[in-house]
């Protein structure tokens, strides 16, 4: 189902980039997961301070699939597909980007129709989004290199028999 499944993809294209990619592109998927795991947060802030019913528990037709009744803005899918597709969009992977962007707006639509979020949802959750990616840029741009290098030799300690054997990238 688009409104629920889709959303897997993230890990999958995230480790692709890493695993497929040089210093660059494994500097974009940190960077991405950055900005998907701090937009989150900052949902999850928001549904502190701001309640918001979802159309089924206010009675407005019917959640096709099951979901609590918690805060519906704004909503996480479409944070962290928004924001995968923004970071790579403005990181230079345009193509990959567009994917991610096409998945984002059929599960803002599905959510939608499903009934566990209004349209705003997906509009708060694009500019959570938007404003976590610009937040993040800067520092990034600051201590992302230095992340990245931490990061790869991590993966090559934690990975090294299999990288010595071949089974995966250095």
């Amino acid at each position: 189902m688009v409104g629920d499944f889709l959303i897997y993809l993230v890990p999958v294209i995230l480790a692709w980039i890493w695993l497929t990619g040089g210093f660059r592109q494994r500097n974009l998927a940190l960077k991405t997961f950055a900005v998907v795991m701090l937009a989150v947060g900052v949902n999850q802030l928001i549904a502190l301070v701001w309640q918001h019913a979802r159309p089924f528990v206010l009675g407005l037709g019917h959640a096709w699939i099951e979901h609590q009744p918690d805060s519906s803005f704004p909503s996480d899918h479409v944070t962290v597909l928004s924001g995968v597709g923004l970071t790579l969009l403005l990181g230079g992977a345009a193509g990959l980007a567009g994917f991610m962007l096409v998945c984002t707006v059929l599960v803002a639509w599905a959510r939608v129709f499903l009934g566990v979020h209004f349209p705003l949802d997906m509009l708060g959750a694009v500019c959570v989004s938007g404003v976590t990616l610009a937040l993040v840029t800067p520092l990034w741009h600051r201590f992302g290199a230095l992340l990245t290098n931490a990061s790869e030799t991590l993966y090559r300690r934690v990975f090294a028999w299999p990288i010595s054997n071949g089974w995966m990238p250095r």
